[in-house]
């Protein structure tokens, strides 16, 4: 999945988004900080591909998209809305295809923006990235091209402090941003710059009002922070394979961005350090049992606004989840099944 799998619904509920070879489930907890429900399918019974993306914005709304086939050797995006974790989500609706038809041409990525409105991020089959997003008053404006060349399958869509939607992709050697200027204009391809990423690693977060961080590893495996407009940091070695998640709290008064990731070792390792002061350093701190390989981490704030990691396996469905303690420090209470 594609975005932040683990949401603080807008009745304080969490819920986390479980995605199958042919489906999307979702598991909601009964009551903020209360025990979870079984997993219920979203979106109808429309069979689905792998790869979904979900976002989610200031209504707390989940947003999520796939991939579905449509004929014989093609498939088309679908749209589903899912506004509260309790309440059955919208079905599936097509939102067409960056090349009008054809197969499926990449992984998508969702951002909302302060308005409300889902943006849809997909690689096209030209190697660009195409765009569309929901109109104000209900339903899609038309597909876009933003333009790029030698996208790789990832890309990473956040939405700033400003309401305003950015986007980043990586190509061989290098990193493109997109930003929008406005609210609800196009994304415009803002800043393209050369660095070594692996395939798979990229993390976008909102840091400041001005500001988004784009988390990635490089060639030597160590862990980058970069901020469009200013030069790529090396923060730490990178914990493990894939991508970090990421999250803003506060830690003993400070305003702390929070890191998650698998690590070689198969534990989820945590590392926290002001934001934006990637000079302050950070090291990793190992949580937890010991993981499968495809196990993933996600990060929210539960309705009281304390941290909670989630980790979830697909081979095995086993869903782990942990509490920030009240208590300073990123003290975690021990990690359950649920």
């Amino acid at each position: 999945m594609n975005g932040d799998w683990l949401i603080r619904g807008r009745d304080g509920r969490l819920s986390v988004y479980l995605p199958t070879d042919d489906a999307v489930l979702c598991r909601a907890e009964r009551g903020p900080g209360g025990p979870w429900a079984p997993a219920r399918r979203i979106g109808g019974d429309q069979e689905l591909l792998p790869s979904q993306a979900v976002g989610h914005g200031p209504n707390a709304y989940a947003h999520l998209v796939s991939w579905r086939p449509t004929v014989p050797g093609e498939s088309g995006l679908v749209h589903c809305t899912h506004f509260r974790p309790r309440l059955a989500a919208l079905d599936w609706s097509p939102v067409g295809h960056p090349n009008k038809k054809g197969e499926r041409t990449g992984t998508p990525a969702v951002a909302v923006d302060a308005e409300g409105r889902a943006h849809v991020f997909v690689r096209n089959k030209g190697g660009g990235v195409s765009m569309i997003a929901q109109k104000e008053k209900g339903g899609w404006e038309p597909w876009r091209d933003l333009k790029g060349r030698e996208v790789r399958e990832d890309l990473a869509a956040v939405t700033g402090e400003s309401g305003r939607v950015e986007l980043y992709a990586a190509v061989p050697g290098g990193i493109l941003h997109w930003r929008q200027t406005e609210p609800g204009a196009q994304p415009a391809l803002e800043e393209a710059m050369e660095a070594p990423v692996r395939p798979g690693t990229l993390r976008a977060l909102a840091t400041s009002p001005e500001s988004t961080t784009l988390y990635y590893t490089d060639d030597a495996g160590d862990l980058c922070a970069w901020r469009p407009g200013g030069k790529p940091v090396v923060l730490l070695p990178s914990a493990g394979p894939g991508p970090v998640a990421a999250i803003r709290c506060e830690l003993d008064g400070h305003d702390c961005t929070l890191l998650a990731q698998r690590s070689a070792s198969g534990r989820v390792a945590f590392a926290a350090y002001p934001t934006e002061q990637e000079s302050a350093g950070a090291w990793w701190t190992e949580s937890g049992p010991q993981l499968p390989s495809d196990a993933d981490v996600s990060l929210a704030a539960d309705e009281e606004e304390r941290v909670v990691a989630a980790t979830l396996s697909a081979s095995t469905g086993q869903l782990l989840l942990t509490r920030r303690k009240d208590e300073p420090g990123l003290a975690l209470e021990a990690w359950r099944e649920v």
